[in-house]
């Protein structure tokens, strides 16, 4: 029996250990959504292949498809992008951080309310993010 008990708890602290994960990838059955990546207290990340100012012209674009109002875009010291928005009373901040000349890092915080986290809405703009930029015309690399 005391082997049996010790199983469990084996098997509780393995779980509890593996759903503590600094981050982690949800997917939803016929989603890209798989391809969003969640810290652990619901900021909501991915990096695409695609320059920062392209990234930030999709964003512009999925903030007016999803009916949410600019409150502000702004460059940052370090060269990178923050963009605010919102609805009612959800509030989100996006971070566009150049990590090269044709990659940028997107990270997405939507806040509900002063205190909760929305991480479905963080995950579908992200979403939508990739699918405006799969419109978008791909871009040319230069000969040297």
């Amino acid at each position: 029996m005391d082997m049996v008990k010790g199983l469990g708890i084996l098997a509780l602290v393995a779980a509890v250990v593996a759903a503590s994960q600094g981050c982690a990838q949800v997917g939803v059955a016929g989603s890209t959504l798989a391809s969003v990546n969640f810290t652990v207290d619901g900021i909501a990340y991915r990096t695409f292949n695609a320059p920062v100012d392209q990234v930030r012209r999709a964003t512009l674009s999925t903030f007016k498809r999803l009916d949410l109002e600019l409150k502000s875009d702004e460059a940052t010291d370090d060269g990178c992008r923050e963009l605010v928005g919102g609805t009612g009373d959800r509030l989100v901040h996006v971070e566009l951080d150049k990590l090269t000349a044709r990659t940028t890092r997107m990270r997405i915080t939507a806040k509900h309310g002063w205190m909760f986290r929305d991480r479905a809405t963080a995950g579908e703009l992200i979403v939508q993010t990739e699918r405006a930029l799969d419109d978008m015309p791909a871009v040319t690399q230069r000969a040297k």
